[in-house]
């Protein structure tokens, strides 16, 4: 037995929802679709679907800060890193040259990882 999976996806629990929401609309540069308003936020990103909650029981999450990654494929690092440190969250590191590119790690406002990898062409 097996199960049949039709789609998965990446959602991220936060009790300051408008906040973490705001954040990845300005460094995705897109609104969330779907949204309903201070309960759930959805992006659409290549391979990927995002979504943020709040969820009902913000003390069932508490104790889990930043143990996601999310990898952001960039076309240009510094640009993406420009924009981070305008939203006042610059990466606490810096580029590291890796065999597949360059990356760098930041963090969203609460605290999970974002890889921000540049591939070398």
């Amino acid at each position: 037995m097996s199960i049949s999976l039709k789609q998965a996806f990446v959602t991220l629990a936060s009790a300051d929802f408008d906040r973490l929401v705001e954040f990845y609309q300005t460094l995705l540069n897109q609104p969330p679709q779907p949204s309903m308003a201070n309960r759930y936020a959805e992006f659409q990103l290549p391979g990927l679907r995002l979504g943020i909650f709040k969820p009902e029981d913000a003390s069932e999450f508490a104790a889990i800060k930043g143990r996601m990654s999310l990898c952001l494929e960039v076309t240009n690092l510094e640009n993406a890193i420009a924009l981070l440190t305008q939203l006042g969250y610059p990466p606490p590191g810096t580029v590291i040259q890796a065999s597949h590119g360059q990356e760098i790690y930041a963090y969203d406002p609460d605290g999970n990882r974002l890889i921000l990898h540049q591939s070398s062409s």
